[in-house]
């Protein structure tokens, strides 16, 4: 309850406090351990979860991990990354309908076309991403290493899949052409540069934002930054108000890390991911259900991309 702060209302907590008592339970007893990404609510994030973090640093968490089993409380495609650098575990996802706008947004026939209009051209895939895709590609990337994951293979042009606005942030940073995809998070294309010039003028706010807002928002925030580098940011800065321009959740899990700074909207839900509830954690690890699986060729070559990545590491500078 200290740690979610004010991002739980204290009339939930009697309907959370059983259901994070016997998941800790049943965690030890399965020999879990919980991933959970920042956009995960709090009482999951702060109630049940032993790993946080953004997708890099889930993915480097899975590369490690020694549990026997890891439920993996974020979408799909975060529940195959950790399948494909952990094939060894089992790994669970409490609904394996949490899917992703920009996941569904591209398939791995999508990918064969791309190569074979640009030949030559390396394939850069966004993290959000199905493993058939992963597959097809030559690396992965995060928010938080796209450019330097792009600059990494060496050539003047490279096919960035599937976010078109985090393409065109990157494409705006290097010399490097981009070949982009019309993919889009549902989530942070829904901003506006009008609700940025909002926060600024009406809470005298200061404004960062997620790299797959439009172009439009990311030229009025006062910074642009991964899930991880916006952290670093507040940090670093202490402003009194911030508007985080990305999903509500994450600045609901930043309020209890930050009490002297006071964030407010815009935010947008990711529907998603509020699929993961504490109920569905419980019981997909009482009866260790909705497994990930996936096709040993497939998990090869998709973690020889996603391995390209993690080697790339954490290069954003805030």
């Amino acid at each position: 309850m200290e740690r979610a702060g004010s991002g739980v209302p204290c009339l939930e907590w009697p309907f959370h406090l059983p259901w994070i008592d016997a998941i800790a339970k049943l965690k030890r007893e399965r020999g879990a351990v919980i991933m959970a990404h920042s956009y995960q609510s709090p009482e999951i994030f702060h109630g049940v979860a032993d790993i946080t973090g953004d997708s890099l640093a889930l993915a480097q968490a899975a590369a490690t991990v020694d549990s026997d089993v890891v439920v993996m409380c974020g979408v799909h495609f975060m529940a195959e990354t950790a399948k494909i650098l952990a094939p060894q575990r089992t790994v669970l996802i409490p609904d394996p309908e949490a899917g992703c706008s920009l996941a569904s947004s591209i398939t791995a026939e999508d990918v064969r076309a791309l190569r074979a209009r640009h030949p030559g051209a390396p394939v850069v895939t966004y993290v959000n991403t199905s493993a058939a895709v992963k597959a097809e590609s030559d690396a992965c990337c995060t928010s938080a290493n796209a450019l330097q994951v792009v600059e990494s293979m060496g050539a003047d042009k490279v096919i960035f899949l599937p976010d078109q606005f985090l393409g065109r942030h990157v494409a705006s940073m290097t010399s490097v052409q981009l070949v982009l995809w019309e993919g889009r998070c549902e989530v942070h294309e829904r901003f506006t540069a009008q609700q940025a010039r909002h926060a600024r003028a009406r809470f005298d706010a200061r404004v960062i934002a997620h790299p797959e807002c439009p172009p439009e928002v990311l030229e009025e925030a006062d910074f642009v930054g991964s899930t991880t580098a916006m952290g670093r940011w507040l940090e670093r800065e202490r402003p009194a108000r911030v508007a985080l321009i990305t999903e509500c959740s994450m600045g609901d899990n930043l309020r209890t890390r930050f009490p002297d700074i006071e964030f407010v909207k815009p935010c947008n839900l990711c529907p998603h991911m509020k699929r993961i509830t504490l109920p569905g954690i419980f019981d997909c690890l009482r009866d260790l259900r909705h497994r990930v699986e996936i096709d040993a060729e497939t998990s090869r070559r998709a973690r020889a991309a996603l391995e390209r990545m993690l080697a790339v590491g954490r290069r954003e500078r805030v």
